[in-house]
């Protein structure tokens, strides 16, 4: 299998083969695999809600990091591709015993793997696992340091897409942890790629990434002031494993100056919708209120992860003809 060396997502037909990362991943690719969920959406809402796009073929989840949400949505999603599903539990696994992620990944894949869904603390582990695996297994990258969270970023602009329908009047506000999530790279790669004319992020200092005017962004220290007139506010886990040294002086400052109030959310436009990638701190990024209110999306976004990793894998696998 030919990739192409500039992109070693996309064969040479510039078709996704893997997918590691959404910087520099086609907008025409991008709306294929966003194009190709619509239609997942119709299926996960049926009583037999499964496919047969993926039946006879091994997906294998291996997850080097701790994951509830997004293992069980690509495992559900592969399920309902008719896939044959194995959960790698990586404690347990020869890893643990010092075997490296290739070797590991070498014996998975003489097993007659068809796919591997990686999710790994070291950026780059997808890629290196997609420059070493046969030409006819694909690697979807499930979250990788903090460099991409490409599905995660793909169902959060689907869900805007859902709701907002065009991408290029639109203003979007990312709100709190950006130094540590590759969910917001996504997302600001995804926006851009989509046509998204103003992006803004907003946070204390210690958590903007220095070189992040750079990705097109416009960045902002106070709430209300990166929240005026916005379309969709996208607020983001304060993710505390990843945090080295004082970067924060507590939740409880944190959401006192940067806390999803209905408040806060007064002075974006009425109709702006509010997402959170999950899982949630209730009271650190985000008011009850807010999460459970009606300008909230986020169950739908959820929900809509299903759908997103359904496209990907069917994508991915050549199996769709929408």
């Amino acid at each position: 299998m030919w990739l192409d060396p500039r992109n070693p997502q996309l064969n040479k037909n510039g078709e996704l083969h893997h997918l590691l990362s959404l910087d520099g991943l086609p907008a025409d690719v991008m709306r294929q695999i966003l194009d190709a969920a619509e239609s997942f959406v119709g299926v996960t809402q049926r009583d037999v809600k499964k496919v047969p796009l993926l039946r006879g073929k091994s997906v294998f989840n291996i997850f080097f990091e701790n994951s509830t949400r997004t293992r069980t949505t690509f495992e559900i999603a592969a399920k309902r591709l008719s896939a044959d599903v194995i959960n790698l539990a990586i404690a347990q696994s020869s890893t643990s015993k010092g075997e490296s992620v290739l070797d590991t990944v070498a014996n998975l894949a003489a097993m007659q793997a068809d796919m591997f869904v990686v999710r790994h603390a070291a950026s780059g582990a997808p890629y290196l696992i997609a420059k070493h695996v046969g030409p006819d297994i694909h690697v979807i990258n499930a979250g990788d340091g903090r460099h991409q969270h490409p599905t995660q970023g793909l169902l959060d602009v689907f869900t805007i897409r859902h709701y907002k329908k065009d991408f290029t009047q639109l203003r979007v506000a990312i709100i709190g942890d950006i130094l540590h999530s590759r969910v917001a790279r996504s997302q600001i790669h995804a926006l851009t790629t989509l046509g998204c004319p103003e992006i803004r992020v907003i946070g204390p200092r210690t958590l903007i990434p220095s070189d992040i005017k750079s990705l097109g962004v416009q960045v902002y220290e106070d709430l209300r002031e990166g929240l005026k007139d916005v379309d969709v506010v996208s607020t983001l886990r304060l993710q505390n494993e990843r945090m080295k040294g004082s970067l924060l002086a507590s939740g409880q400052e944190f959401y006192k100056y940067y806390g999803i109030t209905d408040e806060a959310l007064a002075v974006a436009k009425p109709d702006a919708i509010v997402l959170h990638p999950g899982p949630m701190n209730r009271g650190v990024e985000i008011d009850s209120s807010v999460a459970d209110g009606t300008q909230s999306v986020i169950l739908p976004q959820v929900s809509f992860g299903i759908a997103i990793r359904m496209a990907v894998m069917s994508i991915v696998a050549g199996n769709w003809r929408g």
